[in-house]
């Protein structure tokens, strides 16, 4: 039996802290430093990458594979490969092109530290090098799984995820007869697609049966909405110095938000929703899915 990587009653603050340590040190040595002319993107990646964060994703997959007995290496492979997608995104997503952002995390975006080009080409590195990690042998003995999660990631962070929730996000500006429907639809490809991969990761990880997947799937489903009403309250409601970038974004660029619609008292209503039906998902593993139920609250709950 696999040494759990976290006791029971551990506290997610306790958690979270250490996800960032192990998550951290570990894409350290998968990006590396070459010493070539190239070294400039690989030091582009590593700014995007290892900025300060709460590794929510990495630490769904940590905490989904701990339900399955997965070995902390594999787990902390199929992390850092999720918070590559996630960071290649985040440098895309504020490029001039796109939403056009000076700050990410408390500090200058990619684009403004190093230049567009060089940017654009961090973003490609870390969603390539994602994959490379995902088929290495260190991530799982079985090719079969490997094989896997790369395409379960892939369908994520493709067309018929993340990307596909970029490009009706950016339609979204210059459409104002969105409805709910269509936002949910919208926030489920950008932002929940990519949280569902990280707290089924563990699951594939663990070849665990179809009933578990489904549980943890529906889980993230509504982890995923919550997660991202939270952050449109933010965007209304934050301050440039807790959030570490821009705030009333949104409304500056007229998107269609769930705020926008709902109003914040509503959509504060719906998110804590979300939540309960989120912890509800996962009654059938008990107390062992402690964390996954702590981090529902904390997504509704954070002020970053």
């Amino acid at each position: 039996m696999t040494e759990l990587l976290w006791p029971h009653g551990t506290d997610l603050s306790l958690a979270l802290s250490e996800t960032v340590q192990l998550t951290d040190s570990s894409l350290e040595k998968l990006i590396g430093a070459p010493q070539g002319l190239e070294a400039r993107v690989f030091d582009a990646m590593r700014y995007a990458a290892l900025a300060p964060g709460k590794r929510l994703r990495p630490f769904l997959v940590l905490a989904s594979a701990q339900l399955f007995s997965v070995a902390r290496r594999s787990a902390l492979q199929a992390a850092c490969a999720i918070e590559m997608v996630h960071a290649y995104s985040l440098v895309h997503d504020d490029l001039p092109a796109m939403d056009n952002s000076d700050l990410r995390r408390g500090r200058p975006t990619c684009h403004k530290a190093f230049d567009d080009a060089t940017a654009v080409l961090a973003g490609d590195g870390l969603l390539t090098m994602a994959f490379e990690v995902l088929a290495q042998p260190d991530t799982h003995g079985d090719p079969a799984v490997r094989c896997e999660l790369v395409a379960a990631l892939a369908q994520a962070a493709g067309s018929n995820g993340m990307v596909g929730g970029q490009m009706i996000d950016l339609l979204a500006e210059h459409q104002t007869d969105l409805d709910i429907g269509a936002i949910t639809r919208l926030q489920r490809l950008k932002t929940g697609a990519l949280i569902a991969f990280a707290c089924e990761a563990g699951a594939i990880l663990g070849k665990a049966p179809q009933e578990a997947r489904l549980a943890l799937r529906g889980y993230a489903h509504d982890l995923g909405l919550a997660f991202q009403i939270a952050d449109d309250l933010l965007d209304v409601e934050g301050t440039t110095d807790a959030t570490g970038k821009p705030v009333g974004a949104d409304a500056a660029a007229g998107k269609v938000t769930f705020v926008s619609i709902l109003g914040a008292e509503r959509a504060r209503a719906q998110a804590n929703l979300l939540v309960g039906q989120a912890i509800a998902h996962l009654e059938p593993f008990e107390e062992r899915a402690d964390l996954l139920r702590q981090a529902a609250s904390f997504v509704v709950e954070r002020r970053t």
